[in-house]
């Protein structure tokens, strides 16, 4: 077929990408403005006539945030909250979606229901009633004030999406299983695990980052321990009122990027199924 007249025949097509690469452009263009400041060195920042490019990229910036002695306490302990939270309410979203779907039992709608209003609350809400149970607890100042309340902000978008999953898995494959001699434990984890795995997958990308981009719950539960504190909280040492360190601000969101992005690839594959609600028979 000629080019010309297959590309008069698509004009929606090329619309339709037109209007996806410009989407993506915009989405784009904060992170590169980030990581562009990031290396700029300090006269080019302060600039008064910004360019969206550099002829003398510079490290600087990224010398003070690794200069920075708390620097890899605070990204360890972002890696602990994170971690934890993506661990914990994977495994309970995966029981409790198993429950909800595959067993009748009394309040059984009404829970669902409760799962659904909880994602309506906003967190900014529930803060300082966290504190003052965080406080009672025993918990401030500790990375389980973070972890804790990440985990059950978390489990009701997972339990309703993995509800989806488990109930796509056909109620035939569980018979045929328990024929075979499998107990409910061993089709459990050796069936439904791997076939519900991509939409784990999925709710685990947004917790993580919920979990590692956390600013509130962090500023609000470490308050005298900053040995507790994570990545977020390490940005306040590059910014002041008075006299910002925009180029460490920059350096250090820049850092803070990359273990999104790292996770991202990891689970790309996984991710692309589970947000496409695909489970095989």
């Amino acid at each position: 077929m000629n080019p010309v007249r297959a590309l008069v025949r698509r004009p929606g097509r090329l619309a339709a990408e037109a209007s996806a690469l410009l989407i993506a452009v915009v989405v784009a263009f904060p992170l590169y403005w980030m990581v562009l400041s990031a290396f700029r060195p300090a006269g080019e920042i302060e600039s008064s006539e910004p360019r969206p490019w550099t002829l003398a990229p510079s490290l600087d910036s990224f010398r003070r945030v690794f200069g920075q002695q708390e620097f890899g306490r605070y990204f360890l302990n972002s890696l602990v909250v994170a971690g934890s939270v993506v661990i914990a309410s994977a495994l309970i979203a995966f029981l409790a979606a198993t429950a909800v779907t595959r067993f009748r039992f009394r309040l059984r709608t009404t829970l669902l229901i409760m799962f659904l209003v909880a994602q309506t609350v906003p967190v900014e809400a529930l803060t300082i009633p966290l504190f003052f149970l965080m406080r009672d607890a025993g918990q401030l100042n500790t990375l389980g004030s973070l972890i804790l309340p990440h985990i059950a902000f978390s489990l009701p978008f997972a339990i309703w999406m993995l509800r989806g999953f488990v109930k796509a898995v056909p109620e035939a494959l569980e018979e045929a299983a328990y024929i075979d001699g499998a107990t409910r434990a061993r089709f459990l984890w050796q069936i439904l695990f791997p076939l519900v795995l991509p939409g784990l997958v999925a709710t685990s990308v947004f917790s993580f980052i919920s979990a590692w981009n956390d600013f509130l719950f962090a500023k609000s539960f470490i308050i005298s321990d900053t040995s507790q504190s994570t990545l977020p909280m390490a940005l306040l040492v590059f910014y002041k009122p008075d006299d910002p360190d925009w180029g460490g601000v920059m350096a250090a969101s820049t850092v803070m990027t990359i273990p999104v992005l790292v996770f991202f690839v990891l689970v790309q594959r996984r991710l692309v199924s589970g947000l496409g609600g695909a489970v095989k028979d």
